[in-house]
């Protein structure tokens, strides 16, 4: 074996120990913590924490805990050895113990806090205290930092235990959340849409936690019943895990001075983004000032091309808060989401989401995020009127940059090489029309049909004549729209590689967390292979199962067409 074969081979991870090797815990040895936090980590009461940029705390281990699954892609990227999975001294920590952890690795965890914009309006009713100082980590809590294969990671548990942030909750998340947040992040992975990773999913097998939730054919918009739930701990790792709403928090308190720190925390907190997640992008040599322009410019971005992926598959935050919006420009947070099926423009699947975060007004709450962002910049640019007049101009041409995208995102979807405004208007006004699934629809325009009969598989009733005449005349026109130079075949390919074929559908999720509570994992691992592949022709047996229409039986189903945030 060469050389350079052996230091592949010994670069893969196998053991726990192993892991420890690549311990890096940059968060920890440059930001500040809490002053009052406690020595122990024994720190799971809710209370306000007043300065510091985070604080230690111990997770709460899960009872009789037990292996679901664990993402082999993932692990082969960060060049872990698939045994590692399903080791003690993984499951362990996995599950939420530390105490045995090795060396160099650090035997407490940290939580963060952060503030709660919601639409660009800044809230603190939601912190117990009414101060905003008890917003934060609830139940998650970052365990490892490190250096895999040449890129930082950070891995958080979610769902283990309470932390000073917890509001009075439990800590714990449910199996059923946690298969949704473990699957749907990997799915979005494969869509190739930035986004937060999946390590690996324990279960308990004894402990339970009751949570509101639907009863059996409920169709009920709030759940009607309390459900003993199983209590699980899904790994979440992401480059970081800084948010808009953090960088909130800290600009909040410099603005009024809240403690003689202030300004220098959040000062700290702006450095240590861009070194964190725009090293690269940005120039350290430059002045200060000038480093956070160059941010401002980078996130947005970053941030208009995710929203604009999100439009392309099909997916709705839901929940769409400034806490919810990662400053490194990636999908966090997997709570009220879902994925459009039954063409919608406004679908929102999240009972308390409402419209203003529904699925085509996700490019308005970004912008709004966006000017929250930037408005936490401006007390580090106060002395700086030049660079504030810059930081404007970057915030007002955020709807000009969504626009260029979405349109762009759009062209591609249809296979066109520019979007006709009247060709895209008169699609909408067809899509709203007709009972039409998003996904199938699009993955069948892309063979190129030249008669509505051809796609006849995307709509959930028959068509009445006059629409299906309309249908046809606007197929028409879009087959006159599709670049001339290439052939049919090369832009049926185009468009596949642009549109899914097989897409989250909740009703084939639900089986799988249900039987997953009764200590069967074999669906988790089918739609695992199922969702890892959505731009690739699969087996008919596949096509059967997950490239279908939803059953009339699950739309207004309470759990499956809409739920609550009860994870």
């Amino acid at each position: 074996m060469s050389n350079s074969l052996d230091k592949e081979a010994s670069a893969t991870i196998f053991t726990l120990t192993d892991l420890a090797k690549v311990a890096e815990y940059s968060l920890l040895d440059t930001l500040n913590c809490d002053p009052d936090a406690t020595e122990s980590g024994d720190d799971y009461r809710p209370r306000q924490v007043f300065s510091g940029h985070y604080v230690l705390v111990k997770p709460t281990p899960i009872a009789d805990s037990i292996y679901v699954s664990h993402s082999r892609a993932f692990f082969q990227e960060l060049g872990l050895d698939d045994s590692l999975a399903q080791s003690e001294g993984f499951a362990q920590l996995f599950s939420g113990n530390m105490s045995n952890v090795p060396k160099p690795m650090r035997k407490m965890g940290w939580a963060t806090g952060y503030a709660l914009s919601i639409f660009g309006n800044e809230y603190i009713d939601n912190c117990p205290f009414k101060t905003g100082n008890g917003y934060g980590d609830g139940r998650a809590m970052s365990v490892f930092e490190g250096v895999l294969n040449g890129k930082r990671w950070e891995m958080q548990l979610k769902g283990g235990g309470p932390t000073p942030y917890c509001r009075g909750a439990d800590g714990r998340a449910v199996l059923r959340s946690s298969v949704r947040e473990f699957l749907a992040q990997e799915h979005m992975h494969a869509l190739g849409v930035p986004t937060s990773r999946s390590l690996s999913l324990f279960a308990s097998q004894s402990e339970t936690v009751e949570r509101p939730w639907y009863s059996d054919g409920s169709q009920s918009e709030n759940p009607d019943i309390m459900v003993s739930n199983p209590v699980a701990i899904t790994t979440r790792v992401a480059p970081s895990f800084l948010r808009v709403g953090q960088l909130e928090l800290f600009a909040r308190r410099a603005r009024v001075n809240e403690h003689s720190n202030a300004m220098a925390e959040l000062e700290m907190l702006a450095r240590y983004i861009i070194e964190r997640e725009y090293k690269e992008q940005v120039d350290s040599s430059l002045p200060f000032a000038e480093q956070l322009l160059v941010l401002a410019s980078e996130f947005r971005g970053r941030l208009t091309s995710l929203v604009t992926n999100w439009l392309r598959v099909g997916y709705c935050q839901g929940n769409f808060n400034s806490d919810n919006c990662a400053i490194g420009g990636f999908t966090l947070d997997y709570g009220p989401f879902g994925f459009c099926e039954y063409f919608e423009p406004f679908f929102q699947p999240w009972t308390g989401g409402g419209r203003h975060f529904a699925f085509f007004n996700q490019p308005i709450a970004a912008e709004k995020n966006f000017e929250s962002f930037c408005s936490a910049l401006k007390p580090l640019l106060q002395p700086f009127p030049e660079a504030l007049a810059k930081l404007e101009n970057i915030a007002d041409g955020f709807s000009a940059v969504m626009q260029s995208k979405v349109s762009r995102m759009w062209a591609d979807k249809l296979g066109v090489e520019s979007l006709p405004p009247e060709l895209f208007n008169q699609w909408l006004k067809l899509m709203m029309k007709s009972h039409v699934d998003y996904t199938i629809f699009f993955r069948e325009l892309s063979n190129i049909p030249e008669k509505v009969a051809d796609i006849s598989e995307c709509f959930y009733a028959q068509l009445p004549p006059e629409l299906e005449q309309e249908w046809d005349v606007w197929l028409k026109a879009w087959r006159s729209s599709l670049n001339a130079s290439l052939s049919r075949e090369d832009i049926s390919l185009q468009m596949k590689r642009i549109n899914p074929k097989y897409t989250w559908r909740e009703w084939l999720i639900v089986p799988a967390y249900e039987q997953a509570e009764l200590g069967d994992f074999t669906l988790i691992k089918e739609l695992q292979e199922v969702l890892a592949n959505p731009y690739g022709e699969q087996s008919q047996q596949a096509d059967d199962k997950y490239y279908q229409l939803r059953p009339l039986e699950f739309f207004a189903a309470g759990g499956v067409s809409h739920y609550s945030c009860s994870s």
